[in-house]
């Protein structure tokens, strides 16, 4: 019935096992892959036709993680999958970065990538299994990809590189790496370090590139006995070469005088009037029905050619710059009044503003995760609102760019965010891209640093980013520091690096060419070195390090810890005692299960009053040591007296008065203040108090008096 090609080899610490021709046969592509006991099965399909009239590739990546593959059922009322997670979000932008340069240039067809996780074993991730799955179903699917990829997993410790590092272990590694490409060469970089050097990075990438190549074996073993007929690719109509030299010859200088204005909006115009009037000129020519559409893409190739020819052949970028330069930078902080820490960085047309907000522990974000729901107390969001390129567009909840720029910001900041134990806030920041021409992430790692740095976020570090690009063409090639938006989408690499004066903290690397060689990525590594460098040094113009404290706006937090057994004496029955509390005070309150104890409010007073209630409930009384009391009740032989928070003890009738007291009510009634001393505990551990001893007036030990 079934066909079935089975590949497997050992890899890492675990069996990589490639299978196909069982599941998903209708597919043009579909392997199931088997990592350990994680499980992900791995689709693509391309429509039969292409799109008519689009100059670009309609490529979806779908990944999906099922609540079955960890044995849970999911939370919520329908109690099924719903909107993607934010790791689904990450995963399918991590396997579309290095597929998609891989497709012939002239694909236009509708393709789907759908990778579903059907088990997880919670030690491999699956984000690294469902990338080889991808590869490896486009591979046999007959479709036009130029590949296949490899990809792994890179962590760091004691000196050495581990090679797809268990779950666990990645949290106590000093890097963690995911590496993608092809047998010459990278094509995606993601990665969250401890301020590692480059050295360091680039050594990783090198492991993880020599560590999937018998992944890539793999793969073409699959192919060989399993791989479909190569599809026909659309070839250009007839006459696209003549196309292609008329529009060169009407629109070059239009658009080499178009690409000369340095500012944006400026250069932005010039270039749409020099589209126009090509536009306007061909309309005049015959041109045939076929290639009307191939027009557009006409044209972007040659502000392709006229932009990075210009850059390899002067050395100068479009607003003038030399490689290495950085635009002009300022950071700015405390700009807004209410807010507990804001800052605004601009670097050339390129804005963020950052706001800085702390919370308390319940506040902490609650991530339902197959491998376990954990609280996250550190959170950035990224929004990049239409008006940051002058543009007018529909505003909605965020997409796969602001999932994907937050979290590579979150990663960059991640390592130098104090433990809770230091700092026992939750942190929310949110950054406006108010202005945008090229790298809005590693301006909102900038501004971030600051905002939380004026919120008095005790960073460890600063930490600042930069975007790299590359223009290439044959062997001749251009490193460009801090890329604008034009050199983004006209060159051949985006290359973000984040990290401290000490080292990098975050890298991502994604190229638009088949791979980049490591002598390419050294040189933007030590440019982007460089450029860090001097934008540190720009935002310590703006505040040098974090404020001592934090913002009169922001909670106050006290923290202190209990004995466990006292825990349901400050709870109270049903919850009582510490609904009082929270209800006097106004404070919030939060007691872990080991008996730690967290305090805030945003009125200092309010929250030490929660503090000393909590302490006086658990205290326990010192011998020797005089409080302040007040008679609950008396009786023939003594009075109680309340003096310790929730605490009675016994003033025997003999230590009422320094006279001999015939009836308790001579001396006291109840109601009465008064004050008391501990004299000793009864063996049932019930506490004896003094009246006598002490001057009721002063509250002065009177046996202290004696023995002077």
């Amino acid at each position: 019935m079934f066909n079935v090609v089975r590949k497997e080899m050992q890899w890492g610490n675990a069996k990589l096992v490639l299978e196909t021709g069982k599941v998903a046969r209708q597919a043009d592509g579909a392997v199931m892959v088997t990592y350990g006991e994680t499980v992900v099965l791995c689709t693509a399909v391309g429509a039969k036709s292409p799109r008519p009239d689009i100059d670009f590739f309609p490529l979806t990546v779908n990944y999906q993680e099922k609540a079955f593959a960890a044995g849970k059922i999911p939370g919520g009322f329908f109690k099924r999958e719903g909107r993607p997670s934010e790791k689904e979000t990450l995963v399918s932008r991590l396997i579309d970065r290095p597929i998609r340069p891989l497709f012939h240039p002239l694909y236009r067809n509708e393709t789907q990538i759908v990778c579903t996780v059907l088990s997880h074993d919670m030690e491999n991730d699956p984000d690294v299994v469902a990338m080889i799955g991808a590869s490896a179903a486009l591979t046999i699917s007959g479709l036009p990809f130029l590949g296949p990829i490899g990809a792994a997993r890179v962590g760091y410790k004691d000196g050495e590189y581990i090679l797809n590092p268990a779950t666990e272990s990645v949290k106590e590694s000093d890097l963690d790496l995911v590496v993608a490409g092809t047998r010459d060469g990278v094509m995606m970089v993601e990665s969250e370090a401890s301020e590692l050097s480059e050295e360091i990075m680039l050594g990783a990438v090198k492991f993880g590139h020599e560590q999937f190549q018998p992944v890539l074996d793999l793969i073409i073993s699959l192919a060989e006995d399993a791989a479909k007929e190569p599809r026909d690719i659309a070839e250009l109509p007839e006459g696209y070469d003549a196309l292609v030299e008329k529009v060169a010859a009407l629109g070059t200088d239009g658009l080499t005088k178009a690409y000369s204005h340095v500012v944006k909006q400026e250069r932005s115009a010039a270039v749409s009037d020099a589209k126009a009037a090509i536009a306007e000129k061909l309309a005049e020519e015959e041109v045939a029905d076929a290639l009307k559409g191939k027009v557009s893409s006409i044209i972007k190739d040659l502000e392709k050619d006229i932009v990075r020819g210009a850059i390899l052949k002067t050395g100068k970028r479009i607003d003038g710059r030399t490689g290495a330069d950085v635009r002009p930078i300022l950071g700015e902080v405390s700009v807004l009044p209410r807010a507990h820490g804001s800052a605004i960085f601009t670097r050339g047309e390129t804005q963020a503003l950052a706001v800085a907000t702390l919370g308390t522990g319940q506040d902490e974000q609650i991530v339902d995760a197959l491998d376990g729901e954990y609280r996250e107390n550190f959170m950035l969001h990224y929004n990049f609102p239409p008006y940051s390129v002058g543009e007018a567009g529909r505003m909605g909840s965020p997409g796969r760019r602001e999932i994907g720029h937050g979290k590579l910001a979150w990663r960059a900041l991640h390592p130098l965010m104090p433990g809770k134990d230091a700092f026992p806030y939750t942190i929310r920041i949110v950054s406006e891209v108010t202005e945008s021409n090229g790298s809005s992430s590693m301006a909102t790692v900038c501004a971030t640093s600051l905002a939380m740095m004026d919120a008095g976020v005790p960073l460890a570090r600063p930490v600042a980013g930069i975007a790299m690009g590359l223009i290439k063409e044959g062997d001749d090639f251009a490193v460009l520091s801090d890329i604008m938006g034009d050199e983004d989408h006209l060159g051949d690499m985006d290359f973000k690096v984040a990290g401290t004066e000490n080292g990098i903290t975050s890298l991502q690397m994604d190229i638009k060419i088949t791979s980049v060689t490591p002598d390419i990525m050294q040189i933007a590594l030590g440019q982007a070195r460089d450029g860090r460098l001097h934008i540190l040094g720009e935002m310590s113009k703006a505040l040098p390090e974090a404020r001592g404290e934090v913002s009169g706006n922001a909670p106050t937090i006290t923290q202190f810890s209990i004995p466990r057994d006292k825990i349901r004496d400050v709870i109270g029955s049903g919850g009582k005692v510490i609904r009082e509390i929270c209800e006097e005070t106004g404070a919030k309150v939060d007691i872990e299960d080991d008996g730690s104890i967290t305090v805030a409010h945003t009125d200092g007073a309010k929250g030490k009053q929660a503090v000393d209630w909590i302490k006086s409930i658990v205290a326990e009384p010192e011998l020797n040591h005089i409080y302040d009391g007040k008679v609950v009740k008396a009786v023939d032989f003594g009075a109680f007296v309340n003096f310790f928070g929730a605490r009675d003890g016994l003033v025997h009738i003999s230590e009422l008065a320094q006279e001999r007291v015939k009836q308790v009510s001579d001396i006291v009634k109840e109601g009465d203040a008064v004050k008391v001393k501990v004299i000793g505990f009864d063996d049932r551990g019930k506490i004896k108090l003094s009246m006598k001893r002490v001057d009721q007036e002063t509250g002065a030990d009177l046996e202290v008096g004696d023995a002077e």
